[in-house]
């Protein structure tokens, strides 16, 4: 058994790691409110993107059709999938990563043409490790995700898209389904379908009929789609940013409880080490005084 001096460096050392993991709480806690308030106050904008797309097609049912093009000429191996995988920068999150990373590796390794897109340096260390080729490699961090970087983003993909180098465009990215179970999931963007695209209650006019655009309904179609798009990513970078930060909540805060175990099992031994050194002592000094009775 450890003697009570290095049960004590045992108890220290795990103090130590309680106050990080605590620290680590409540970071995650305070960036995990801050990027659902922002994720709310974004909302009603690209809901009214949705509204407006979806009153266009119901006066113009044949705007937009090359971004609703399923390119029916292609079937199995002539298509090509392209996946934006979303994952971290840093680990100590759970299964967080592995979770994302394993399904996306299921599914990008089915077939050699499929591309692959990585946001984060969990999931770019993980594929150049395997030596798995990344077809666009966005250096963006994964932390503090913004509306700037999901623009540019669509505006890469969505190209890709028109281009007909991608024929299927899926995000690969965490939904925290509440604040205990979040879960990897894939959804696919790109070609869009139309019965996704319902109207909002957003407080707009429903009546688009009596409006005149300017060029055309199809033309203005076209440009709010790449937003459509952009929400869509917006949407998925804040999700598995607020998922991140709600796993490493539940890992520090496991960990901080399994610390607090250990510390109440080695206050025991420690204890015993104690009495026993006491024990000891008292034996020594009793033995001695008999052995100086009898000399």
């Amino acid at each position: 058994m450890a003697n009570a001096r290095e049960i004590q460096g045992r108890m220290k050392s795990i103090k130590d790691t309680m106050k990080i993991t605590n620290a680590m709480y409540m970071v995650s806690s305070s960036k995990l409110q801050k990027a659902r308030r922002e994720l709310k106050n974004t909302e009603p904008y690209f809901e009214i993107i949705q509204d407006s797309l979806a009153k266009l097609l119901d006066i113009a049912p044949d705007a937009g059709t090359r971004f609703f093009d399923k390119r029916k000429h292609k079937t199995g191996d002539q298509r090509t999938a392209g996946y934006l995988v979303i994952t971290a920068d840093k680990g100590l999150a759970g299964a967080y990563n592995h979770n994302i990373i394993k399904m996306a590796e299921e599914l990008v390794t089915n077939d050699e043409d499929d591309m692959l897109f990585v946001v984060g340096q969990q999931g770019r260390h993980y594929f150049e490790k395997k030596d798995i080729p990344i077809d666009i490699n966005f250096q963006y961090t994964a932390q503090n995700p913004t509306m700037n970087r999901a623009r540019h983003i669509a505006r890469k993909l969505v190209e890709l898209f028109l281009e007909e180098k991608i024929d299927d465009l899926y995000i690969i990215y965490t939904k925290m389904v509440n604040s205990v179970t979040v879960e990897p999931v894939n959804k696919k963007v790109l070609p869009l379908n139309a019965d996704r695209i319902e109207t909002q209650d957003v407080g707009v006019s429903d009546d688009f009929h009596n409006v005149t655009f300017l060029p055309d309904a199809e033309t203005l179609f076209e440009h709010l789609v790449p937003d459509y798009i952009t929400g869509y990513i917006y949407g998925a970078l804040v999700e598995s940013y607020c998922s991140e930060h709600n796993a490493r909540m539940m890992a520090m805060q496991t960990a901080t409880e399994s610390g607090g175990e250990m510390l109440r099992e080695l206050s025991m031994a420690y204890n015993r080490a104690r009495q026993a050194a006491i024990t000891q002592e008292i034996t020594e000094v009793v033995g001695g005084s008999r052995a100086k009775k009898n000399s």
